[in-house]
């Protein structure tokens, strides 16, 4: 049985917190994680754990073994990124985050188009609302809405997100139109993904901020969800163009109040995020490269004019 491979397993046991755990993780069994930290630990002739009857805790020799193993794994997994990439073929498992209906609509789409120019590459695309461990779940690259990104990742702003506050026709001949913010009290309004109070901050030209408490009797934290319902008439929304563009542009919903720019608060900022060990590889390369290609200078759904 190899070094790296105890060490490994030592590694995610201190992660995991049990030998189960880790044995999950490492798609093995408890038996054959509980013999390879045997093996290491007769192999220093010391305990590496104190055992209860529900945790394992490390001794003060496992802490130092801890730290060490870390740096040695991280050591190897630079050196085979280094080898690899002495070949300029984007070849293996790309593994990609992104949103769920951004990633659906934008991302996914790219995806055959690379595997069939590059017969080696294989691509995995995880869609989650949820912020990823980029080392923890082995993620190449993640596109992530956001004002800053994480200061221990690589990061490359892709686009901005440009919003529109927006209604189907039919709502609109209903209640009429607001030409105020103000006016925005007497309709049905969507909250922006359950993250505004229930407050929409907009901008007016000269960049003055208007906040204006609005109200709806259905709410949801998915923008496809907010979609559905704006096209069904059942209030005013604000969403972003890359999902609303077609709808916008072949008049199933329209925008109001047009002087008016609305001011998310969770980040407009697209960025493309990977561990600086991925930086060099050939498969995110060409990810980076065909993602800005469809997205600068301007973005498929365009710029909406005023």
């Amino acid at each position: 049985m190899s070094w790296l491979a105890s060490w490994e397993t030592f590694v995610k046991v201190v992660e995991s917190g049990s030998m189960a755990a880790a044995a999950r993780r490492l798609d093995c069994t408890r038996a054959q994680v509980s013999k390879q930290i045997g093996e290491l630990e007769r192999r220093f002739g010391v305990r590496l754990f104190d055992r209860s009857t529900r945790k394992l805790f490390l001794t003060p020799s496992g802490e130092v073994f801890y730290q060490h193993a870390l740096r040695a794994l991280e050591s190897v997994e630079l050196t085979e990124v280094a080898v690899r990439n002495l070949g300029d073929v984007p070849s293996g498992l790309l593994r990609i985050s992104a949103s769920v209906v951004f990633g659906r609509i934008w991302l996914a789409p790219l995806l055959p188009r690379l595997t069939a120019r590059y017969p080696e590459l294989e691509c995995e695309l995880i869609l989650t609302n949820t912020l990823v461990d980029l080392a923890e779940d082995r993620i190449d690259l993640a596109l992530r809405f956001c004002k800053t990104p994480p200061e221990d990742v690589v990061a490359k702003r892709i686009f901005t997100m440009e919003t529109v506050i927006c209604a189907a026709p039919a709502y609109l001949a209903r209640h009429g139109a607001p030409r105020q913010p103000r006016e925005l009290v007497d309709h049905q309004c969507f909250s922006f993904l359950l993250s505004d109070n229930r407050i929409w901050h907009l901008l007016d030209r000269t960049g003055a901020e208007i906040a204006i408490p609005v109200r709806g009797r259905i709410q949801f934290n998915e923008p496809a969800s907010i979609l559905d319902a704006t096209l069904a008439g059942h209030g005013l929304a604000i969403l972003p163009t890359y999902l609303c563009c077609n709808e916008l542009a072949d008049g199933r919903l329209v925008r109001v109040l047009t002087d008016y720019t609305p001011r998310i608060d969770f980040g407009r900022h697209l960025y493309a995020c990977y561990m600086p060990s991925r930086a060099r590889l050939p498969k995110v390369k060409v990810l980076l490269d065909e993602l800005e290609a469809m997205l600068k200078p301007v973005p498929p759904w365009g710029k909406l004019s005023d």
